[in-house]
């Protein structure tokens, strides 16, 4: 396998592990009950935690400054947004977990998250090329 090779699956790998411990172990009620309220500190604090979170990546694709703050802030933005939407949705709509459509919120959700590291890791590639 190669440099680059390496360098993405240990990058996808860095932010599975992360999304993993920041939506599933670190999130607290607080943050999940107020994710639908747009502007809520709460929300923002789970999407801040996140960006910090994406920091270790760079030591297996590091880059310059100014991409690695763009990076960040655009983890930041589109993870407050996505978990936004999909709090937004689900509460107008008054799925429960007893509801597929819950199940098929949150499948979108996670698919939106995992896309958006694929978005990091083609940028970092790409820019280091």
């Amino acid at each position: 396998m190669d440099d680059t090779a390496f360098a993405v699956i240990a990058a996808l790998g860095l932010l599975q592990v992360k999304h993993l411990l920041c939506d599933f172990f670190i999130q607290t009620p607080r943050q999940i009950a107020m994710k639908g309220h747009y502007g809520h500190l709460a929300g923002i604090g789970h999407a801040v935690l996140h960006a910090v979170a994406t920091l270790p990546i760079f030591l297996v694709l590091p880059t310059s400054l100014p991409v690695a703050l763009a990076v960040i802030v655009g983890e930041c933005v589109l993870h407050y947004h996505i978990d936004w939407a999909k709090a937004v949705i689900g509460d107008r709509h008054g799925w429960t977990v007893r509801d597929s459509a819950y199940w098929r919120g949150l499948g979108l959700d996670q698919f939106a998250h995992q896309i958006t590291y694929l978005g990091i890791v083609l940028v970092l590639i790409l820019v280091r090329n």
